[in-house]
């Protein structure tokens, strides 16, 4: 890529937020990127783009065409307002949902020990358990006969 700007934004007096890009683009590669960044051509002034929608957070999405643009690897240049690295966007409410509380926990936990992988005990089991002892007596089984009663086989 050639050194120099590539694209432009601003605000226009009839077509709100526009870009152009220069001619150190190629016009098929400059059409096509601000198109992707929803800008259409103005029919009257070839070469000059106006964002679609400039009523629905304009100043926000024009800001964001300019910051994918850098990231892509583009030089732009844009109005002080429509640069993000210049001008910091509205701030955004804060809701509490208990989301910073749950993350706090959550590290509090991964930095814990845990049982799980702790290391062995220190005292060994026994080697072997004890048997009892044998019963000196012979266990007596009753049995009763019954006969007649019940089902037959």
């Amino acid at each position: 890529m050639q050194p120099g700007p590539h694209f432009a934004f601003g605000d226009h007096d009839t077509h709100g937020f526009v870009a152009y890009f220069t001619a150190s683009l190629p016009p098929h590669l400059g059409h096509w990127f601000l198109e992707r960044e929803q800008f259409e051509p103005v029919p009257e002034e070839p070469g000059l783009y106006r964002l679609s929608e400039p009523e629905r957070d304009g100043a926000r999405r024009t800001r964001q065409a300019v910051h994918d643009l850098r990231r892509q690897g583009y030089t732009v240049q844009a109005d002080i307002r429509l640069d993000p690295a210049l001008s910091a966007g509205p701030p955004r409410p804060v809701r509490p949902n208990g989301l910073q509380e749950r993350r706090s926990r959550l590290a509090q936990a991964a930095a814990a020990r845990t049982t799980q992988r702790s290391t062995p005990p220190t005292t060994s089991p026994p080697s072997a358990r004890p048997i009892p002892p044998k019963p000196t007596y012979a266990p007596t089984v009753h049995l009763t006969a019954a006969s007649g009663v019940g089902r037959s086989r």
